[in-house]
């Protein structure tokens, strides 16, 4: 089975008793997207540990000496120096500086593993093999191999039945004994791994994880808390237009970023250099509180509106199991915290607390200052 059907069928995890699949047209339909209570499910993966299916993420590799030389010229990540058992997010940018594809990538044993969306992954392919010219660095799918979820405070019970002695570090992986490895990462919270596996051990590890104590939990819940934690989802919350800094994206493995900004030329270096040298984003990425009461919730893509003038558009929306209606979107900087929206006929309001500040003076700007002698 090629990449593209193992990602387009069901999942078996579907089979599950309890299993619910998402709506048609959901990215997240060839998975669970709940267990029959989303919202306890997210308290699972909030107060324990609970187990998420995300095997249709699109999962390749890169071998070849060069492989990582190869991939920082090409990409906006620092990762020349990306040491054995380390991870960073990673963007592929157009020539204007617009994002094209959001992957996290990996190091391990020689090889580099690279997983992202599953609408993406084949084009993401399909860049990297015509970037190779002549470096040693060999791109191909990996459909043979799954994405995990474990997300929770007590991960660190299933450390037996993962077969390791510890958990690992933030962009850290561990190898698994029985193939594949663990991999920690900074979001949806601070206590979450993917567990990058062989596709053929899909339900084995799952059942293995359940009966050490992961409770299922569907992409419902990964997605409320991935909305809470202000981390966007490419294509859902983000558009043709939609460059690094408007979503907080900018930073090295460090930082949690995704587009280091001391490293060599990469396509659409100079719209980043720019902006953060000279200018400000156009929008930024705000966390809203919608309305509960509507009978039913805005949908991506919809227009967000001040006084009747549109300002944004929305993106990822969502029930949280404390927060209520939540939902990522891309407004205009100009929009202030307290000012009134309504998506539709739904009322809506900044969370404060999820604005970005970046008021300070560029260094850019200060040179130009100085040079015009202000």
């Amino acid at each position: 089975m090629d990449a593209v059907s193992a990602l387009a069928a069901p999942s078996p995890v579907l089979a599950v008793p309890g299993a619910v699949a998402a709506p048609p047209g959901s990215p997240d339909e060839s998975v669970p997207w709940h267990y029959g209570d989303p919202l306890g499910e997210q308290r699972a993966a909030t107060e324990r540990v609970a187990i998420v299916d995300r095997s249709h993420r699109f999962v390749l590799s890169v071998t070849g000496a060069e492989r990582l030389s190869w991939l920082h010229t090409i990409t906006s990540q620092h990762i020349t120096e990306l040491g054995d058992g380390r991870s960073a997010e990673n963007l592929d940018l157009d020539l204007n500086g617009r994002v094209l594809h959001h992957f996290v990538l990996t190091e391990l044993d020689s090889t580099v593993w690279i997983d992202t969306e599953a609408d993406r992954g084949p084009g993401l392919l399909d860049f990297l093999t015509k970037m190779v010219f002549w470096a040693d660095a060999q791109p191909r799918a990996a459909a043979d191999h799954a994405v995990l979820s474990l997300i929770g405070p007590r991960a660190h019970t299933l450390i037996g039945a993962l077969g390791i002695d510890r958990l690992p570090d933030t962009y850290e992986a561990l190898a698994i004994p029985a193939g594949g490895f663990l991999r920690r990462m900074p979001w949806p919270s601070p206590d979450s791994f993917d567990l990058i596996l062989p596709r053929d051990q899909l339900m084995s590890r799952w059942s293995e994880l359940t009966a050490a104590g992961a409770e299922p939990a569907g992409s419902w819940a990964y997605e409320a808390l991935r909305v809470a934690a202000v981390r966007p989802r490419i294509g859902l919350d983000t558009d043709e237009r939609t460059i690094p800094h408007e979503v907080n994206w900018i930073g090295g493995p460090d930082e949690h970023g995704a587009v280091h900004l001391d490293k060599g030329c990469y396509r659409g270096q100079e719209t980043v250099a720019r902006v953060h040298n000279l200018g400000k984003p156009p929008r930024r990425l705000v966390l809203l509180h919608l309305d509960g009461s509507a009978d039913e919730r805005p949908a991506p893509g919809e227009p967000i509106t001040a006084g009747g003038r549109a300002v944004g558009v929305l993106g990822t929306t969502i029930d949280h199991y404390e927060l209520g209606p939540i939902a990522l979107a891309l407004v205009k900087r100009s929009v202030p915290a307290d000012t009134q929206l309504t998506v539709g006929s739904t009322a809506a309001a900044i969370d404060p607390d999820s604005l970005v500040t970046d008021d300070a003076p560029q260094a850019g700007r200060r040179a130009v200052e100085r040079l015009r002698g202000r």
